[in-house]
């Protein structure tokens, strides 16, 4: 390292080449006014080449207003040469290379699957690309306003990235993955044992309670059809998934709805305390490791406002865990318990290892 650069802050960043797209990582030692000189280079090298691509497009009137850059706020040059580019993206340098190997300016590469393997290992938010999303070549004229609608449109998805290039190929596969309308618009509406909670339920515990539902999260929420349901009954809920091999993400849309599309593991990008409902399904269960889940659990408290809910949905862990580990962690929170069912998991994985669910609905107090 040369002796002569203060220590500083560790800078770690990615540049993206105008000309191949790819992104090359730099690691050095940077004080505050060597990055704000690097930053200067970089504004007047991305002015040319915002000149250069306007003249390959035929304009003449682009006006770049970097000649002098003292007029610029050095914060403003500070802050804005940061990109949110998760550090665990270093972590995986074949596949960010990967992802950022595109042409600028063009259409950007089908790619769904390598976006979430970076983002299941930690790389997000991903870097932004300079390209611009493909779609369908036949769209159709109209989309629902129902998200109960009878059937979806094949045509308003792209379906080279899946194996399956159709809903009803999806349904054939397996009818309960969320994308047959006709199941999904019977879920939540009637109980067929303790460990459901109806939304009808919810609602009337809301109500008896004169906590109002307007906002809410549902995690790991498929196509989202709990969003679907809250929707008819004015409540707002976004979902966060993951495509996973089917248009999970695409489906909700369609619905729409709002998707997120984020992992389990990622912070939610929702300000403190401003929802009414946090919902999580099954797919939180025994095996996200337990600091993980605590650390899932303690940033649904940050997003729930006081005497907001917390629904534990048929969550499943092995009965001695729920017992001596989980319950303990969920008992931190110190919410009220308004429900709490247990009950056996009776598939063939559920019976071998002794596993069971639970159902919970938790009351954050409104003043800890």
């Amino acid at each position: 390292m040369d002796s002569n650069v203060p220590q500083g802050r560790k800078m770690v960043r990615y540049e993206e080449s105008p000309v191949s797209g790819c992104r090359k990582e730099v690691s050095s030692f940077l004080s505050k006014d060597q990055l704000l000189r690097r930053i200067g280079v970089q504004l007047s090298l991305y002015s040319q080449v915002l000149l250069i691509e306007g003249n390959a497009r035929g304009r003449s009137n682009i006006d770049i207003k970097y000649k002098d850059q003292t007029m610029l706020s050095k914060d403003l040059l500070l802050h804005s040469h940061f990109s949110p580019i998760a550090s665990s993206c270093r972590d995986n340098p074949d596949l960010l290379h990967r992802y950022m190997t595109y042409t600028p300016f063009s259409l950007c590469p089908l790619d769904t699957d390598l976006s979430e393997a970076l983002i299941l290992r930690g790389c997000h938010p991903l870097p932004r690309r300079r390209c611009f999303s493909k779609t369908p070549p036949k769209p159709p004229s109209s989309l629902p306003f129902n998200p109960f609608t009878s059937s979806l449109p094949d045509a308003a998805l792209l379906w080279s990235s899946y194996s399956c290039k159709s809903f009803s190929c999806l349904n054939r596969f397996n009818d309960n993955l969320g994308f047959d309308s006709k199941l999904e618009i019977t879920k939540f509406l009637t109980p067929k044992s303790d460990l459901d909670l109806t939304i009808p339920q919810l609602l009337q515990i809301s109500k008896a309670a004169s906590s109002v539902l307007r906002l809410g999260l549902d995690v790991g929420g498929g196509t989202g059809t709990f969003a679907a349901r809250m929707k008819l009954h004015n409540v707002t809920v976004v979902t966060t998934t993951m495509n996973l091999g089917a248009p999970y993400n695409e489906v909700i849309g369609l619905r729409g709805l709002v998707p997120l599309h984020v992992p389990l593991q990622q912070r939610f990008p929702i300000f403190d305390g401003v929802v009414d409902l946090v919902r999580c399904g099954h797919g939180v269960n025994r095996w996200i490791p337990i600091t993980a889940m605590e650390f899932l659990f303690y940033d649904v408290d940050r997003v729930l406002r006081g005497g907001g809910y917390f629904w534990m949905d048929h969550f499943f862990s092995k009965r001695v865990d729920l017992e001596k580990v989980f319950t303990p962690l969920i008992g931190k929170l110190g919410y009220k318990k308004v429900k709490w069912a247990t009950g056996n998991k009776t598939d063939s994985g559920g019976l071998k290892n002794g596993e069971v669910y639970l159902t919970a609905l938790l009351q954050k107090p409104v003043v800890k």
